[in-house]
């Protein structure tokens, strides 16, 4: 009589990979299919499949969620379902494990009860045995071991090619460049030095992604581009002849940064700019007050000018103003949108409403000419006046760790010295950003801006994501005062009882 799969034993299959290129699982589905076949010739029978994906077993701060799950069933002997396993089957052990005490869990959880049972491509293993186990162990800790080599010779090696100004070995073609990672592919350093350009003038990431999209433009990997993706791209200092390694600008003994044998495809003082916004907004939302805020879990973009900018000025019947936000709504008999104060149950007064076609011409108009104005005023921005004072204390800096190098000077004096240093270090860097931003965004053409705010073009035209960017740029927000008794939002529009609150010059 043969063997039914009633007589087989039930265990679970067991797949990861460190890093899927492509993305389509193809070596997980090998590895899976390995363990079916390992299974079938011992006379076991895969019930389910635990995988992680693109996930290192050597990382420290990576969590398996599914290697997590496998354990947590292997010690029940049951899956979620109510399956009963006995058992688990890798493709090799260091799919399994790569670190001890991951290891000791999964051994444990395993030989928590009797006739559990455990095999990789060459074969079964009794891991109730105390010399199997132990020989386990010392694999994983000499595989912990080999990893933490790999990887100080990989970060040893990032940072020689970074001070010899080489470009990075391995991974994709950077986006930008041809394969010599050197010399720029024109097409695709047009489009990042046009997004970056963008970016500074105020277009949203979104916006960028959504023009590349619609043009099917995609990485160097054949992906679709995606905010996150563009983000990493305009953060690296590669753009401009530059490297980072751990969020650091690699520098030289003169303090200053090490440019690269690459062609660049913006200049430092734009990369600076951009990545001035980047810092200045990490993990947070700019709200239109200028203040910061948790991004939302819904994050999307406006659909009209000045939602958020708009306060509601009706004096409420203590004497106080209302002071809520305008929303957006929209009546039947009205072909345009309407600014109007939310009702008391949503925080507001329920008592003002506006045009929002006319208010929006008002603002656009205020705006560009506040705009026009301090870009006239900002013409003549030179360099940043504080590049003597950031050399004195990079000089500084260098002085007293070569005095600390020859012992000219005790730990003490050195470790109590150094951070006030380098904190004044890393503020006169940052300032030299923002500085670096104020001048980009001064030598923008505002005659082309306000050609552009107006245009018919759909490629041309500046989009709500801009523009706000623009408005936020000049103005705090603008408060709506009634227009009296008697009257509503339809009446002559009256551009006095808009009151601008604009940003310090």
């Amino acid at each position: 009589m043969g063997v039914t799969e009633r007589d087989m034993i039930p265990v679970v299959s067991y797949a990861r990979i460190s890093a899927d290129q492509e993305r389509d699982e193809h070596g997980i589905q090998h590895q899976h299919k390995v363990n079916r076949q390992t299974a079938e010739r011992l006379g076991w029978i895969v019930v389910d499949e635990f995988t992680d994906n693109d996930k290192s077993a050597a990382k420290s701060g990576v969590v398996r969620d599914e290697f997590e799950t496998m354990v947590r069933a292997l010690r029940t002997g049951k899956l979620q379902d109510g399956r009963a396993i006995r058992g688990t089957v890798v493709m090799v052990e260091d799919r399994l494990v790569r670190r001890p005490g991951d290891y000791e869990r999964f051994v444990e959880a395993l030989t928590y009860r009797e006739g559990r049972v455990y095999a990789d491509q060459r074969g079964p293993k009794d891991l109730y045995s105390e010399d199997v186990e132990s020989m386990g162990l010392i694999g994983a800790v000499i595989a912990k071991m080999e990893v933490r080599k790999m990887q100080r010779r990989m970060r040893n090696d990032h940072r020689r090619r970074a001070l010899a100004g080489e470009p990075p070995a391995g991974g994709n073609r950077p986006f930008g460049w041809k394969d010599d990672r050197r010399t720029l592919d024109r097409d695709e350093a047009t489009l990042v030095a046009k997004a970056a350009e963008q970016y500074v003038s105020g277009r949203g990431l979104n916006s960028i992604v959504r023009a590349w999209q619609e043009a099917g433009i995609k990485t160097t990997t054949g992906r679709e581009w995606t905010t996150t993706s563009l983000k990493v791209l305009l953060r690296n200092p590669r753009l401009c002849g530059w490297r980072m390694i751990n969020g650091e600008l690699v520098r030289g003994p003169d303090g200053q940064p090490i440019v690269g044998q690459w062609d660049a495809i913006i200049t430092p003082e734009q990369w600076m700019a951009v990545n001035a916004i980047f810092t200045a907004r990490k993990g947070h939302l700019v709200n239109g007050s200028g203040s910061t805020s948790p991004l939302p879990q819904d994050f999307r973009e406006h659909k009209h000018l000045l939602t958020s900018f708009l306060r509601c000025g009706r004096i409420r019947p203590d004497g106080t103003m209302c002071g809520a936000r305008l929303r957006v709504t929209r009546q039947r008999d009205c072909v345009q949108h309407i600014y109007s104060c939310p009702p008391k149950s949503s925080g507001g007064c329920g008592g003002l409403g506006r045009r929002g076609d006319k208010v929006d011409e008002f603002i656009s108009e205020a705006v560009l000419a506040k705009l026009e104005e301090r870009s006239t005023a900002a013409q003549d921005v030179g360099p940043w006046p504080g590049e003597e004072d950031l050399k004195a204390v990079e000089d500084q800096i260098k002085e007293l760790r070569e005095q600390w190098r020859t012992r000219k000077i005790s730990n003490a004096l050195f470790f109590e010295e150094i951070p006030a240093l380098e904190s004044e270090q890393t503020r006169l860097r940052a300032e030299r950003e923002r500085y670096a931003l104020t001048a980009q965004r001064a030598a923008a053409d505002m005659t082309d801006i306000r050609r552009r705010w107006y245009s018919e073009d759909d490629e041309d035209r500046l989009d709500i994501s801009q523009k706000r960017a623009y408005i936020r740029e000049a103005l705090h927000a603008v408060i709506i005062h009634p227009v009296g008794k008697g009257n509503g939002s339809r009446t002559k529009f009256n551009p006095d009882l808009l009151e601008p609150f604009w940003r310090e010059d």
